[in-house]
């Protein structure tokens, strides 16, 4: 007769669930909104811990507030990956953690990368390439732009670490979310020498102890746990990256399954036993959050786009659905390239969108808003085509977060990546997986014989209804579009940065 909440911590906001593990079913819910701090310099995004842990206070009172307190055993934490939260030696934040849309950091990635010996050299080091969304060039951004903060810095934290720590009172990193920071080789489950001396060798020191990904990152602190009214000794899971997390809620803890995350940005991600290194650097080998690894693709822009197109339209988003299913596929030749916060696959920092095919009859509000979802799934396969390359081949792909809901992107997605898809019946995968994960850490320190995929599999549950097949005639279409895709990425990319050039002079 247990419960254990599940927090998921992202950029629009912390989500939580209360989940029974008995009967596998979600018994409370609750959501607080927070914003990205405005007015900053293009390229950066930037938001204030402290209100992570308001919001996080405040779910976590309405989901207690719902449910048999005295029943809660575990809490687990997915936050928002590669965003640099820096700590001074009190443990106070010195500023504002920059976030893993932040794509100020280009310089100092072609620094460090530099440094390691050349692109090759860099994925050789630690699995991944040098990429502006990642932790390890916001650190040294931020040497080289705020040295007065930066000598304050004694603790490098993640987002969802600085949430447990908020819990705990113990600072901790597990390696799922670790190795989204391009410090940790990721072959190793160990920090890089090298990758840590191309910024600052202290960072070694600087660092949180890595956990295991079913240990303990601590126990509730008493003071929060009256605040709460929780029972004493409520344990706090090593948590992980939403990914990691959504990859638990969505039952992708064993090779085979695949999932895309569709919310602010987008990832498809797989689980596999052994590492997967793309020698190339589109796909982030990431360790996941169960022991193993999650070789995961990630586009920077995709609820973002369709949501701009939405307000632009003044639509809710059944009228949205209905405006895009009044057009044909291919959107009679409009396309967007969705680049409305640079984009990260393919690498193009500097990117900004681009309306493609623009005429008389285009402009017009289903052809805006079908082109929308239409870009976002092109850019979303540009990686699922790597992944393809690299072994995972899906049969399936299971769907979570807000893009999930539509029915018509639904079926684009199943004709553009040319395989069936299906929405979950839980939609918060990442709030679902850290409360999982919870469960399992409990019940490894009970002495308990539960393995993740067998505790995944009395609580995820497909929901057929939404289940979408490819149709043979849009899935042609939408190769061509592809195509088209692609070429007009690589051929604006210098322009990009001559327009980010000019930006900063005006």
């Amino acid at each position: 007769m247990s419960l254990f909440i599940g927090i998921d911590s992202g950029t629009q906001g912390v989500k939580a669930v209360a989940l029974d593990l008995d009967s596998g079913r979600v018994v409370a819910e609750a959501r607080a909104p927070h914003r990205l701090i405005g007015g900053l310099p293009a390229g950066h995004m930037e938001q204030h811990p402290r209100d992570w842990v308001t919001a996080l206070d405040r779910v976590l009172r309405k989901v207690a507030a719902g449910v048999d307190r005295r029943r809660v055993r575990g809490i687990g934490v997915s936050g928002q990956q590669h965003g640099f939260v820096p700590l001074d030696g009190s443990h106070q934040v010195i500023r504002p953690a920059k976030l893993w849309c932040d794509t100020s950091t280009t310089e100092e990635c072609a620094l460090i990368t530099a440094r390691l010996g050349g692109p090759k050299a860099a994925v050789k080091q630690t699995g991944n390439a040098i990429l502006p969304g990642y932790t390890a060039p916001k650190i040294l951004w931020l040497r080289r732009h705020e040295p007065a903060n930066y000598r304050r810095l004694r603790h490098v934290l993640l987002p969802h670490d600085y949430l447990n720590f908020h819990l705990t009172g113990r600072l901790t990193m597990e390696a799922g979310d670790a190795s989204g920071t391009a410090l940790l080789d990721v072959r190793r489950r160990s920090w890089s020498r090298a990758a840590l001396a191309a910024i600052d060798p202290r960072l070694a020191e600087w660092l949180p102890p890595l956990i295991e990904a079913h240990e303990s990152a601590g126990t509730l602190r008493p003071k929060l746990a009256q605040a709460y009214g929780l029972p004493p000794g409520v344990v706090v899971s090593a948590g992980g990256g939403d990914n990691m997390m959504g990859a638990i809620g969505t039952g992708n803890v064993q090779p085979g399954v695949v999932t895309a995350s569709l919310g602010t940005s987008g990832t498809i991600y797989a689980q596999a036993r052994r590492p997967v290194v793309d020698p190339q650097g589109e796909i982030a080998a990431f360790c996941d959050s169960t022991g193993g690894w999650l070789p995961l693709l990630c586009t920077m822009n995709v609820t973002t786009a369709t949501e701009a197109v939405r307000s632009l339209l003044g639509l809710v988003h059944a009228a949205l659905d209905r405006a895009v299913a009044g057009v044909p596929p291919g959107a009679d030749g409009l396309l967007l390239l969705p680049y409305l916060a640079g984009e990260r696959t393919p690498n193009v920092p500097n990117g900004t969108g681009v309306l493609f095919g623009l005429t008389g009859r285009t402009i017009a509000a289903g052809h805006l808003a079908r082109s929308a979802m239409e870009g976002v799934a092109l850019g979303l396969n540009y990686g699922l085509r790597r992944l393809n390359e690299l072994g995972v081949r899906p049969k399936e792909i299971r769907l979570t977060g807000g893009g999930a809901k539509s029915a018509a992107w639904r079926q684009i997605m199943a004709d553009v990546f040319a395989v069936p898809v299906v929405a979950m019946k839980q939609d918060e995968g990442a709030a679902l997986g850290a409360a999982l994960q919870a469960a399992w850490c409990v019940s490894r320190q009970d002495g308990g014989k539960s393995s993740l995929p067998a505790l995944a599999a009395r609580v995820v549950a497909l929901d057929s209804r939404t289940r979408c097949e490819p149709r043979h005639a849009a899935a042609a279409r939408y190769r061509e579009l592809q195509g088209l895709q692609d070429d007009l990425s690589r051929a604006l990319r210098p322009l990009f940065d001559r327009h980010r050039g000019l930006l900063t002079q005006l």
